[in-house]
């Protein structure tokens, strides 16, 4: 198939695909998928080799969150039955990473709802980044807190936070249809703030929603853009008591496919498969690690995933293993080069700082990002999705366990 050798070559000389190209990826059939993941696993391991990092979540805050993201379970006005509380204390943080860290994982991602943090936030996580290094200090974390006010991301740095995350998820076009109160801009200047403080970019996408190809693909070349060093990839999870409750527009195969075009969009990125993947991907995970090679292990904030046993067991039967804490992740061009999403300074890298998007913060289930609703894209349908994916509330679970409660994590 000359479209799929034509994108191996580009993603081994880390060379933009036209538009065309990544949407022709998102087109291909049924028949054609098997070829499509075989030509982006090319590009997975030509970068990454089998390796398969390993990310932990603890949920520091629960629900109660000002803001209107429609996709949230956290969001205000949600009506979904998740755990709700305020800040854990840095020891029972370091206690909730500590079973992730137990599992494999080498990163922690500490998450809280809310617009931004305060500084006396930013004081509470300091402090909590400091409980889990002085346990292990060789592991990463990444905060993922919201909006950033001027030189709260340089304190994070000083406490030891190795990454921030704040989602793109949308294209700017449909951005202020998912979300009223704040914008588009806002978390432009959030990831922007994280790069300036030399902290590891993470910004992700939602798929799910409804949105057309013409969208993913806006989302896509906005993150290559915009420069992280990871892109979490999540599939929404339509909790009940959410505005977008009732959109099951995914199948296995689609997510593969978006999967293989943020692959070859942004060959040499840290593409992580993060929630809802259990829920959309299902018995095709082990295929999606031909293309992603991180995933979060365990639950997420407000929804459980699959037993952390089964996770490794995956990967192991799928011939991968897991990435171990002495292991750089990102290929050594990234790391000379300041650690962006591609190539700084070289032809067709990953793009600049100045441009793309920013995003939210939360992964997973109950993420603070944003994605497209259906008809949001001006002359753009929704994606067809095939028939006979009904939808499947039996696979949404609500996380009653790990962080914020008596019951022991999964991991």
């Amino acid at each position: 198939m000359d479209l799929l050798n034509t994108l191996v070559d580009k993603g081994l000389r880390r060379e933009l695909p036209t538009r065309e190209e990544a949407l022709a990826v998102l087109a291909t059939s049924d028949d054609e998928l098997l070829d499509v993941v075989a030509a982006a696993g090319k590009v997975r391991r030509h970068w990454f080799g089998r390796r398969v990092k390993l990310n932990y979540l603890v949920n520091l805050k629960s629900g109660l969150c000002p803001e209107d993201c429609s996709y949230c379970s956290q969001r205000l006005g949600s009506k979904a039955e998740i755990l709700k509380y305020t800040w854990l204390k840095p020891d029972e943080a370091s206690q909730a990473a500590a079973a992730g860290l137990a599992g494999g994982a080498k990163r922690v991602c500490l998450v809280a709802s809310g617009r931004g943090p305060t500084d006396r936030d930013v004081d509470r996580v300091s402090e909590t980044i400091k409980a889990i290094k002085d346990r292990s200090e060789d592991v990463e974390v990444c905060a993922c807190l919201g909006l950033l006010s001027d030189g709260q991301a340089e304190r994070l740095r000083d406490a030891g936070a190795d990454a921030y995350n704040h989602n793109l998820n949308t294209s700017e076009g449909t951005y202020g249809d998912i979300t009223t109160t704040h914008t588009y801009a806002d978390r432009v200047d959030t990831v922007q703030k994280a790069h300036a403080a030399g902290l590891s970019a993470c910004s992700g996408l939602i798929a799910g929603m409804g949105e057309s190809d013409e969208d993913l693909v806006d989302v896509v070349y906005s993150l290559r853009e915009l420069d992280p060093d990871s892109v979490p990839v999540n599939f929404l999870i339509p909790f009940e008591g959410t505005p977008l409750a009732k959109e099951w527009n995914l199948t296995p195969q689609r997510c593969l496919r978006i999967l293989a075009m943020v692959r070859f969009v942004c060959p040499d990125v840290e593409v992580r498969i993060a929630g809802g993947r259990e829920v959309h991907l299902r018995t095709m995970q082990p295929l999606a690690l031909n293309l992603a090679n991180s995933i979060f292990l365990g639950d997420y904030l407000t929804s459980e995933g699959q037993a952390g046993r089964a996770d490794l067991e995956m990967i192991a039967d799928a011939g991968f293993e897991v990435e171990g804490a002495g292991e750089v992740t990102l290929p050594e061009h990234r790391v000379s080069e300041g650690g962006g999403c591609g190539s700084h300074g070289a032809p067709a890298g990953c793009g600049s700082h100045e441009g793309g998007a920013g995003c939210g913060s939360h992964e997973g289930g109950g993420i603070c990002g944003s994605a497209s609703v259906p008809g949001a894209a001006a002359g753009s349908a929704p994606a067809a999705v095939p028939p006979g994916n009904e939808p499947r509330p039996d696979l949404v679970a609500v996380r009653r366990r790990g962080a914020g409660t008596d019951l022991a994590p999964n991991a």
